[in-house]
């Protein structure tokens, strides 16, 4: 695992972060932190931490976070399978979780695509943690979180990639394993500590509140004040949001002219 996880990184000021945030592009979903725990009663030292009563996905505990604004924690115990545990690395990637088997038929034609797309999936290796909490950026409990859950519509998001490429530009390059996208977002972006966009997918949906014209950033925080900042440039350019259309039918020549010359 990428040693960004569970190392020592500095305070943010996440209120500052999601105000400036919220001012670029108008987000309508909460920002959430996500962050790992090696042991459970260290998780549930978090200030008004909900644990939950009933059994859910991890998608929904991702929804009661940047939904409802909840601090929520959780074991593997608290989820309904291996499939969302595994993700975060409180479940092996065990035989049978390889197998697919449960998928076949339903989201793939042949127990080998099935096992394929599951061997696919990024995931934080197990063995290390216990547990995981969610709780809303500007709430501070989680400060730092291990990475950021930020959605947004693809206008907004693609504004938020032209931000954190401003100034030391990369190419950014992810993979779509299809159903069970978690592993394209929480999963990949914990394993690797990297920039990670997913289109969030029909789990994700139907349980965990997803809107259909979301799409989902997770990133780590270090990332966030070089996206705020290039944000500020890209605005101060007239680049902004909401993106007025020009007009299919006008003249192009003026408009190409501000906005892609220096």
């Amino acid at each position: 695992m990428n040693d960004v996880i569970g190392s020592d990184q500095t305070n943010f000021d996440f209120k500052d972060i999601v105000n400036s945030l919220n001012q670029y592009l108008r987000l309508r979903t909460t920002p959430i932190g996500m962050k790992l725990f090696e042991t459970v009663e260290d998780m549930e030292t978090i200030d008004r931490i909900r644990r939950p009563t009933a059994i859910h996905t991890t998608d929904q505990i991702i929804g009661m976070s940047c939904r409802n604004g909840w601090s929520v924690g959780i074991t593997a115990e608290d989820l309904v399978g291996a499939q969302c545990s595994t993700v975060i690395g409180l479940h092996p990637r065990s035989a049978e979780w390889l197998s697919g088997e449960r998928m076949t038929g339903v989201w793939y034609g042949e127990a080998e695509d099935a096992s394929a797309h599951q061997a696919a999936m990024d995931v934080v290796p197990f063995g290390r943690y216990q547990a995981m909490a969610v709780s809303p950026l500007v709430s501070g409990r989680l400060n730092p979180p291990d990475i950021c859950l930020i959605y947004a519509t693809p206008a907004q998001m693609i504004l938020f990639i032209n931000g954190l490429q401003y100034i030391g530009y990369k190419k950014l390059e992810w993979g779509c394993v299809g159903e069970s996208a978690c592993a394209d977002s929480w999963g990949r972006a914990l394993a690797t500590g990297e920039p990670s966009l997913s289109i969030p997918c029909f789990a994700e949906r139907r349980y965990g509140g997803v809107m259909e014209d979301e799409l989902l950033m997770a990133i780590p925080p270090a990332y966030l004040p070089k996206v705020i900042a290039g944000l500020a440039q890209l605005s101060r350019n007239g680049l902004r949001y909401p993106i007025a259309p020009y007009g299919v039918n006008n003249d192009a020549r003026a408009g190409m002219g501000v906005s892609y010359s220096g």
